[in-house]
């Protein structure tokens, strides 16, 4: 199988990157962020999250960001709806495109949406229903495809039936989560290979956190697999709350880096990306996780 021509990223630093930080993000620098990755050339940007600010504190201003942020043609900028609340609340905003997700164990099921997988699935199903009665489209999430820090490992089999159901549901792409980041190459091609058996490759998304250093790896066999999408956060923001000593997801301008050195077409501007990241790590006050950036910015420091 040959590698892809073009491969789409799928940005949630905004959502994934920033629901886990502990201090308050304002507004303004949420926006600022979006409208700095659409000026980077990312195509798709996950903005915010329609959930209970008791559970997530830092997705209470979605609203308002959507309302702010300057919406470039051709851009996709979704938000997670994990219920029909969030739904309503996102389409009230305006969001033409939400995500939802499932867990491929039993155990990160219960312990993160407080439900068993298959309940977690009939949730949806207002959910799908809404979406297509209004024109929004989903994507679908499965977290723990590649282990769990609750039951272990997961079977390649059970991740596929899952995202069999995802998809006839109404999802029109299921992105693959390494939520805890303990997948390899080897893995993550049994697994792309399980699933892709009576799922078409183009249906399929990774979303590879990065906490044993194999995220980059992992991408690139799935690269060699014909998985054409992936998700990742600017300077490697977020983490997983569930997962304890989880690290964040795969920084997006290290996937870019990689994507350059196969030759594969992104439209996206490595410099604006990089100067992206280190703007909201700088109102942060954090270091920069993303290797790529810390390399460029030694070199013009040199």
């Amino acid at each position: 199988m040959s590698m892809p021509q073009q491969v789409r990223l799928v940005e949630v630093g905004p959502r994934d990157g920033l629901q886990n930080e502990k201090q308050p993000i304002s507004v303004a620098d949420k926006v600022r962020l979006v409208d700095d990755l659409s000026a980077a050339g990312l195509s798709y940007i996950e903005v915010g999250s329609f959930v209970s600010p008791k559970w997530v504190p830092q997705m209470a201003g979605s609203a308002e960001v959507f309302a702010a942020i300057q919406q470039q043609p051709g851009v996709t900028y979704a938000a997670l709806a994990p219920n029909l609340k969030g739904f309503e609340g996102a389409l009230e905003a305006g969001v033409k495109e939400v995500a939802v997700f499932a867990a491929a164990s039993e155990g990160f099921s219960q312990k993160n949406i407080n439900c068993s997988i298959a309940e977690s699935l009939q949730r949806f199903e207002p959910i799908m229903a809404a979406a297509r009665e209004h024109g929004v489209r989903v994507r679908g999430y499965i977290s723990c495809v590649l282990g769990c820090p609750i039951d272990g490992d997961v079977a390649p089999e059970q991740v596929a039936a899952i995202a069999r159901e995802l998809l006839d549901s109404g999802c029109y792409e299921v992105s693959l989560g390494d939520t805890i980041g303990v997948g390899t190459a080897g893995d993550t091609r049994r697994l792309i290979e399980v699933v892709g058996r009576d799922i078409d490759r183009s249906l399929l998304a990774g979303h590879f956190h990065d906490t044993y250093g194999q995220a980059l790896a992992n991408i690139h066999a799935s690269l060699l697999e014909g998985v054409a999408v992936f998700d990742s956060s600017v300077a490697g923001l977020g983490g997983c709350p569930y997962a304890k000593g989880a690290t964040g997801n795969v920084a997006s301008e290290d996937v870019l880096y990689l994507l350059n050195g196969l030759g594969i077409q992104t439209g996206i501007d490595m410099a604006a990306l990089v100067q992206a990241g280190q703007h909201i790590c700088n109102v942060l006050g954090k270091d920069n996780g993303s290797r790529v950036t810390r390399a460029l910015l030694a070199r013009e420091q040199a």
